[in-house]
């Protein structure tokens, strides 16, 4: 697993990600094989988020999905107290399904680790391979994005935090955290990245995650862990599980919101472990 790690990140990704950020990716270079993409977004996001690697990865002739979570980005007027984390999971397999996807690499940004878990155990013979982008991988005691003590209720952290919830339900990021949890503030993007974050229906978070079927434990699986964060990286109880034999674990070089900081690396790595 270690060696596999290795040629991954050290040798093939490792040249990809001096050419992107010297600005020397070449799209040409993409493989011809046409790949299908459901990229989901993490919270506070919005399919506008994977922008810049829909835009690469459409050029080169693949199919890509951006959805929209329910009361994120430009449908948070959607937000309720009632959206919860099988909203999240339906909005997901509805792009899914009313598009007849199959063979689909999946990618879940963040907390949205938990959700696409949820995808993968409902449509398991729809998704060729499931991906945790700097991604929460739900398992063991921690099926939800808000942690939780022994007994089943919230920590204490999460419950103090509430306090802070618009309407006392919509989670803001500003209220907890600076741009820099996402990158860096003086970047090109940064003032596009804050002038489309959005709030984030609360109950996503709190919902606990139940699996019928294993989840992600029987798909081709792997885990991009965007080491180049300076604040806040990612905690090792997100990543942990992913560390594990039966994963790619791929270390990128980028931010947390990487995919609009290195577009090009992030699609030639989803397009590497698609064709693999």
């Amino acid at each position: 697993m270690v060696g596999r790690r290795t040629v991954l990140a050290g040798a093939t990704l490792g040249g990809l990600a001096a050419c992107a950020l010297k600005g020397q990716t070449n799209v040409n270079a993409l493989p011809d094989k046409r790949q299908t993409f459901v990229l989901v977004h993490g919270t506070w996001h919005g399919g506008w988020v994977w922008k810049y690697v829909r835009n690469i990865l459409e050029d080169a002739g693949h199919r890509v999905f951006t959805p929209t979570l329910t009361g994120c980005g430009e449908r948070v007027h959607l937000s309720s107290p009632d959206v919860g984390l099988d909203t999240h999971i339906k909005d997901i397999i509805n792009v899914i399904e009313f598009e007849d996807l199959t063979d689909v690499f999946l990618v879940g940004h963040s907390f949205t680790g938990v959700a696409i878990t949820g995808v993968a155990d409902r449509l398991k013979d729809r998704i060729k391979h499931i991906c945790f982008f700097d991604a929460l991988v739900p398992f063991g005691d921690r099926m939800s994005g808000a942690p939780r003590k022994p007994d089943g209720s919230l920590a204490d952290y999460f419950v103090k935090r509430q306090s802070s919830f618009i309407d006392g339900y919509k989670m803001d990021l500003f209220a907890d955290y600076p741009l820099k949890m996402l990158l860096p503030e003086d970047h090109s993007k940064a003032d596009w990245v804050r002038s489309k974050i959005t709030t984030h229906p609360a109950k996503t978070w709190m919902d606990v995650l139940t699996l019928k079927n294993g989840g992600w434990s029987d798909v081709p699986r792997s885990f991009i862990h965007c080491v180049g964060q300076k604040f806040a990286m990612s905690s090792e109880k997100m990543v942990g599980p992913a560390r594990q034999p039966g994963w790619q674990f791929i270390e990128l070089d980028i931010y947390r919101d990487g995919m609009v900081t290195h577009p090009e690396l992030v699609a030639k790595t989803f397009l590497k472990l698609a064709e693999a």
